[in-house]
């Protein structure tokens, strides 16, 4: 009878293997998703086919050996801070988003079942049976373990955005680095479907971020990330095989850094 300590063993053995043929740059990775972009070509909700996309590019970076982790907004249901300028309150506006975001990472975990991928959801309050309730080592221990880790909720706190909860998992599970899927090819001196003569940056350090202003990510994200060194890449995620490429260290969207 194989134990589970050697069948863990084994596992890693093999993700080191595939990473080697496959030349995965990162071991373990942080996916910050955000909720309109499961809308895909719809007005509100999930795209079933925008799904069953995603969860196919995140089963080809699975099979490089590629530890992964996801953190999913919730705005393509309910957004805590639109909420609040309509009238809610702040605290429950936020408790409803972070219930969205549940409900998109039930969605990915059913669709990268679907794919042939174990998927676990941890959520940051207590809703079992709906999802385990999320800790660091519950988190690693899953990845370690060849299962997608989609950590729900965000932090569990009102007035944080995703954005936050996916720097403090990001940091907390010790990912190499944050790719953050946008529908935009990285980041630009200005909104470039707004401006056209806005460029865009191949890297950038988090002070130029702070000091031009640019919206890459609320504060308390990015200042987070630069003090504990994640680095992040942001990229199109839409566009179907860059996540591979970003993880093949294909040049692709913007690197911030320190």
């Amino acid at each position: 009878m194989i134990s589970a300590h050697s069948h863990s063993k084994n596992y890693l053995y093999l993700c080191g293997k595939l990473i080697e043929n496959n030349m995965a740059k990162y071991k373990r990775i942080l996916l910050k998703l955000s909720g309109e972009s499961l809308m895909g070509e719809k007005q509100y909700g999930i795209d079933e086919k925008r799904l069953a996309e995603y969860a196919s590019q995140i089963k080809g970076i699975h099979e490089q050996g590629v530890q992964i982790g996801i953190v999913i907004g919730g705005g393509n249901i309910f957004r805590g801070l639109s909420g609040a300028n309509k009238g809610f309150d702040r605290v429950k506006g936020d408790q409803m988003g972070m219930l969205a975001t549940v409900i998109n990472s039930l969605a990915l975990s059913s669709a990268l079942v679907a794919a042939g991928v174990k998927a676990r959801v941890l959520t940051a309050v207590r809703m079992e049976p709906i999802g385990e309730f999320y800790s660091k080592w519950k988190a690693i221990e899953c990845m370690e373990n060849g299962e997608i880790v989609i950590m729900s909720g965000g932090t569990g706190n009102p007035f944080f955005t995703t954005d936050t909860g996916s720097s403090l998992r990001g940091i907390e599970i010790e990912a190499d680095v944050m790719l953050k899927g946008t529908r935009v090819d990285g980041i630009y001196t200005a909104d470039p479907e707004k401006d056209p003569t806005a460029t865009k940056f191949h890297d950038i350090t988090y002070d130029e971020v702070l000091k031009r202003g640019l919206k890459v990510m609320d504060l308390t994200a990015t200042c987070m990330c630069k003090e504990n060194n994640l680095p992040i890449v942001v990229f199109d995620m839409d566009t179907v095989g860059n996540l591979k490429k970003v993880i093949s260290g294909e040049e692709i969207g913007t690197i911030v850094h320190n």
